[in-house]
């Protein structure tokens, strides 16, 4: 028995139809059905936390960092997960990996602008290009990661997430660069999420506290005990509210900045 043209023509439409719209689709967020998350600082420490956690989540997952022997390690032990080195320093470098990244993986939905340096030295000594080095890794190449990936996201969505840290509201001696890079950090991500609101683009931010990224288990009693969580926090802590933040069911949430560090920064640390 054999098929008529009307119903030949209708069947071809379909398919056609269908195939179009998976490739809309693909390029939009990359594999179809699974989002797309792109990862500064992935390596190493909390930033390798979060890729292996969204991985284990059915995330797929663009990795950036400068640690080439590492990131290329993380890959192979991930499913669906690729590497990019990526000098934050260099803001050409920077333009040139993203256009690589969205035309081999489509729009992502998401970037955790994780990777960040910390340089404490005396503050009279300290020099123009040591300040100028950590304002640029962790503040400046956010903004520019954030700028590029956001116009891509116009119009899809998305989320982005920023690593802050407790020093942005409280301080130790010697530490003026770090502290007003992660002080501008939650700046920018309250005014980030004021603009990029329209465009269905939630961006939050994450200030962790102490989070051990080398040693955990050798640790003093009283590191962990001066918590009022009575632990040191793990990278693990802040993989976990990436995730929760990614989480679109959470669209409700935006412009914040959460705090992470075990109740540290509402002791107050009088001399007794």
């Amino acid at each position: 028995m054999g098929i008529s043209v009307q119903s030949f023509l209708y069947v071809h439409t379909v398919i056609l139809l269908y195939n179009i719209f998976c490739k809309d689709v693909q390029e939009t967020r990359g594999v179809l059905g699974v989002k797309t998350i792109i990862v500064t600082g992935a390596a190493n420490g909390i930033g390798k936390a979060i890729a292996q956690l969204l991985d284990a989540e059915g995330y797929a997952t663009v990795l950036l960092d400068r640690d080439e022997k590492q990131g290329e390690a993380l890959v192979q032990e991930l499913e669906n997960s690729v590497y990019y080195p990526l000098d934050l320093m260099d803001a050409k470098q920077i333009d040139a990996t993203f256009a690589k990244v969205f035309k081999e993986h489509g729009t992502p939905y998401g970037l955790i602008n994780n990777a960040g340096i910390s340089k404490f030295s005396d503050f009279f000594s300290l020099t123009l290009e040591d300040w100028q080095e950590v304002i640029q890794t962790n503040l400046t190449s956010m903004f520019q990661c954030s700028q590029l990936v956001a116009k891509e996201m116009k119009d899809t969505g998305g989320v982005i997430v920023n690593m802050a840290s407790t020093r942005a509201f409280m301080s130790e001696p010697d530490t003026e660069a770090y502290a007003a890079s992660k002080g501008g950090i939650v700046a920018l991500t309250h005014a980030l999420a004021r603009t990029l609101g329209p465009y269905h683009i939630r961006v939050n931010s994450i200030a962790p506290g102490w989070i051990e990224t080398s040693d955990y288990e050798n640790l003093r009693a009283i590191d962990h005990e001066q918590h009022l969580s009575g632990r040191v926090g793990k990278p693990s802590d802040i993989a976990r509210v990436c995730s929760f933040l990614l989480d679109e069911r959470n669209d409700f949430i935006t412009a914040e900045n959460f705090v992470v560090d075990g109740g540290m920064t509402r002791k107050m640390l009088y001399e007794h």
